[in-house]
């Protein structure tokens, strides 16, 4: 067996974190010969829950979890530290201004980066799933200043599995068959999801689907809206397919990407695509032996690059809302 890596998750009382901490135990992130250490962190309110989670662990006997600890504060769950999920954040409540929620959000993932900078390891990977997670992210990122901007990341893998399922449904195809699909921009309404570049068994998309109308005018706002539209239906947000989403993120983080295939992820922009630098963005990457790539090349169409342009308008409208924490 290998040495055991340590594993913190945050927002530990949660229904995410509930959907994927077993998973995370039985060795579906990184394999069935990695044992783990995992890490809880929440809220003093909800010491009570985490206990019983970890009862709940306790009673899997899981062979692959070697130890665990629940904590509220940040650096007791962060050190030394492999992989840290960042789940955990305040929800928007009825009345609350985006404006408002962003600068809430962004005070708890200054002290968790703070936190990550002094006590993780020097590799650490760290994926923020909080909403809203791209500029959490850029936040985090910001105050880990002992650390590589590269160790962060942001969750756009939800939309980008969404994206994948509802064309696959189109075209009748299973999801497997299809590749290169691209989420760029925001965790938000305002995201474009890409159809320009996928294949569907190593052909191009447009020797199946040839309906632009159907892409503009119900693939995309489908994707955009999907997170409001389960919200409607089960009267919860998204928890088993947002912690599918974080796990499929960071175990192709680790272990890499498929050959001739790339995954969306929020990555701090180096002014690819003229995106500004500067800014969590979700972007097409590949990814091997623990690094991501940018994708390069992409031929974009003037009206890609204005859809782009929208949702990175939306992305620089957060990060000055949040100046104040980017000191």
């Amino acid at each position: 067996m290998k040495k055991p890596l340590r594993i913190a998750i945050t927002g530990a009382g949660g229904q995410i974190c509930y959907s994927l901490l077993f998973r995370v135990a039985c060795g579906d992130l990184l394999g069935p010969d990695q044992p783990v250490i995992l890490h809880l962190l929440d809220i003093p309110a909800a010491e009570q829950v985490m206990k019983g989670v970890l009862m709940e662990l306790e009673d899997c006997a899981f062979p692959l979890l070697r130890d665990m600890s629940a904590s509220t504060n940040p650096k007791a769950a962060f050190r030394d530290c492999d992989i840290a999920f960042l789940i955990g954040s305040r929800p928007r409540s009825k009345g609350m201004e985006r404006r408002d929620l962003l600068e809430i959000n962004g005070g708890i993932f200054k002290a968790q980066g703070q936190a990550l900078s002094e006590v993780a390891q020097r590799t650490v990977k760290v994926l923020v799933v909080g909403n809203p997670a791209n500029t959490n992210g850029l936040i985090a990122c910001h105050h880990a200043r002992e650390l590589d901007p590269r160790n962060f990341s942001s969750m756009m893998r939800l939309d980008h599995n969404r994206a994948l399922t509802q064309l696959a449904l189109k075209i009748g195809h299973p999801v497997h068959d299809l590749q290169r699909m691209t989420v760029w921009g925001n965790h938000s309404t305002t995201q474009f999801p890409d159809v320009s570049q996928v294949l569907v068994n190593g052909s191009p998309l447009t020797t199946i689907l040839q309906d632009p109308q159907w892409v503009e005018q119900i693939f995309i706002p489908t994707i955009q809206k999907r997170g409001a539209a389960v919200i409607e239906a089960r009267g919860l947000s998204s928890a088993a397919s947002a912690a599918n989403a974080a796990l499929s993120h960071m175990r192709d983080w680790i272990r890499g990407t498929p050959a001739g295939d790339w995954v969306t992820m929020g990555v701090p922009s180096d002014g690819s695509y003229g995106i500004p630098e500067g800014l969590m963005c979700g972007m097409p990457v590949t990814c091997q032996e623990g690094h991501y790539e940018i994708v390069q090349g992409i031929e974009l169409s003037p009206q890609s690059r204005s859809l782009i342009q929208q949702t990175c308008q939306e992305l620089s409208s957060e990060k000055e809302a949040v100046a104040m924490l980017l000191d």
